[in-house]
């Protein structure tokens, strides 16, 4: 157990370093990076629509197969 707390002791400090953006450079992309990385983001949020959809669908059928065999044991 002894071990494990030195090892982490010594991984926290230099992962924190790390992180902390080191080399000096905080944003370097130029603007086509930008454009690239929010049209993956648009083609993203469009292929959820008809997930969405089809979800919609999937309840709707759900709820009316309940609905109709409540409906027969009434009767």
């Amino acid at each position: 157990m002894k071990a494990l707390a030195t090892i982490m002791g010594i991984i926290a400090p230099a992962t924190t370093f790390a992180a902390s953006g080191a080399t000096g450079n905080v944003f370097v992309s130029g603007p086509l990076i930008l454009l690239f990385l929010g049209f993956c983001a648009l083609v993203v949020v469009i292929q959820c629509i008809p997930a969405m959809i089809m979800l919609y669908g999937m309840i709707k059928g759900t709820v009316s197969v309940v609905n109709d065999e409540m409906t027969k044991t009434d009767k």
